[in-house]
């Protein structure tokens, strides 16, 4: 009964707040046809990231997760002409069928896919000392949460807001014997609230994507 609340809630702030964007819908079509996993963020999360990179101001995205490039759509659109989104996937389909959808959705240009190992492109990023990111969004394998968390904080300046999804996981992060992935969310948790240079919450979410929840983390210094 929760679950079809859930669902049936999400739609209608859908039909009343976010207006069809032909590119970012496909995108979901054209990954399902190429038998991509539907693990993306829904559409009230996507334009949830999409506000917190207009507010931000940003002009510099980094995106730990791309699967097929719909999260990666609603940021780039909140990107100015002459922004950036750098987005990292570890499988090449995966990243293939994002690439489509990017030119699709006209912002390839606007885009720079890495395929690899996150932690193996950040740390070359990290050696190639780039300007910083004004946003992080880190949605990618949760038992290495802690990680991308420590690397984004170096590719980071004051003000960078870094976003991590589904730390709630259900409930589960709270389990009395968790699993890996609870164990990721757990660590990055820890270290984070242990950092005087991070200020973070989390903001428990209900919807069509089922019980999670969003972890806020900005830079103090």
């Amino acid at each position: 009964m929760a679950e079809n609340i859930w669902n049936a809630v999400d739609a209608y702030f859908d039909s009343e707040l976010n207006a069809a964007d032909p590119a970012i819908n496909s995108a979901i079509d054209v990954s399902a046809a190429a038998g991509l996993p539907s693990i993306q963020v829904s559409a009230a999360q996507g334009k949830f990231l999409y506000l917190l990179a207009l507010a931000q101001g940003a002009r510099r995205i980094l995106e730990v997760g791309t699967l097929g490039g719909y999260s990666a759509l609603w940021l780039a659109r909140a990107l100015p002409a002459d922004g950036q989104l750098v987005t990292l996937e570890l499988n090449p389909h995966h990243a293939e069928v994002a690439r489509q959808n990017f030119v699709n959705a006209k912002v390839a240009g606007l885009i720079e896919l890495h395929v690899g190992p996150a932690l193996e492109t950040l740390a070359r990023l990290r050696a190639q000392r780039i300007d910083p990111f004004d946003l992080v969004f880190i949605d990618a394998d949760k038992a290495n949460n802690l990680a991308y968390v420590q690397a984004a904080l170096e590719l980071s300046r004051i003000g960078t807001l870094i976003v991590v999804d589904n730390v709630v996981r259900d409930g589960l992060v709270v389990s009395p014997k968790p699993e890996a992935a609870v164990r990721g969310v757990r660590n990055m948790t820890a270290w984070i609230g242990a950092q005087s240079r991070l200020a973070a919450t989390v903001i428990q979410t209900v919807g069509s994507k089922g019980y999670d929840g969003f972890l806020l983390a900005r830079v103090q210094s």
